[in-house]
């Protein structure tokens, strides 16, 4: 593909010895922080909907592709070939319904067999839970290992009994606090997360963007509490509780008056 190759030359071009200083500069460690950013912004583009916005963020993480293989053919170890080699012959592995005699009934076959086929590709002594990287979100990363391990049964039956096990992990984390053990009291509350993460997967929810929906729900009511405060020529800081109360409260009648209007 011309466009592709184009790309490839260009970074080609920046890496050589008269080319692009900073570019010359770049390490895959130095750069580690770019991939993470450009694949939150493709997700930002996504929840956007702008297809515009979208080619340009796909653009932008291809280019840290391009990059590092770059960075690797320079060090002899790998070449951005190698790695569209690798990619196709992994999707050609990992869909043995369609590029060989497998048959698959729907969807959850499919996944299930990708399953099958990734646990062979690890070999007999790798977890049932490998594969979900570290560096992800840690509500994400609770949901993913969660739910690998519910493929082998290890899970609850349904999102009652989590709503059980909230409960539990609540009154674990209220004993922490009465105990004043700062150490245990962090401990509850990641348990605590991890159950609610396990809940909103248990009712096919991501919790993380359950939870990025809720911080930009804070984010619109908080600047619509500041912009009444500060129409009214008053100071959030000396307002106090119940002011601040009554101000958010009315905030969040305002906001779903003017989104009910918008719909």
């Amino acid at each position: 593909m011309t466009e592709f190759d184009d790309l490839v030359g260009v970074m080609a071009r920046l890496r050589a010895p008269d080319g692009c200083p900073w570019d010359r500069e770049q390490t895959h460690a130095s750069i580690r922080k770019y991939v993470i950013e450009e694949a939150y912004e493709v997700a930002e583009a996504i929840d956007h909907g702008d297809p515009h916005e979208l080619c340009t963020e796909l653009g932008d993480l291809l280019l840290q592709v391009v990059f590092h293989a770059r960075m690797a053919e320079e060090a002899a170890t790998f070449s951005v070939r190698d790695v569209c080699r690798a990619v196709v012959d992994k999707l050609r592995r990992r869909h043995p319904h369609v590029f060989g005699d497998v048959g698959v009934r729907d969807a959850a076959e499919v996944s299930k067999n990708w399953e099958e086929i990734k646990a062979v590709e690890r070999g007999p002594d790798a977890s049932v839970i490998d594969g979900v990287p570290r560096a992800l979100p840690s509500l994400q990363r609770a949901e993913r290992i969660a739910e690998k391990a519910s493929r082998v049964g290890f899970d609850w039956p349904g999102p009652e009994p989590v709503l059980e096990k909230l409960d539990e992990e609540r009154a674990e984390l209220a004993e922490a606090l009465a105990g004043g053990d700062p150490e245990r009291i962090g401990d509850e509350i990641g348990d605590l997360l991890f159950t609610v993460a396990n809940l909103a997967r248990k009712l096919d929810q991501e919790p993380e963007a359950l939870l990025g929906r809720a911080v930009d729900r804070f984010d619109r009511r908080f600047r619509q509490v500041e912009a009444t405060a500060r129409a009214a020529g008053e100071d959030l800081r000396g307002l106090g509780a119940p002011a601040l109360e009554a101000r958010w409260q009315a905030a969040k009648k305002s906001l779903a008056a003017a989104e009910a209007k918008s719909v």
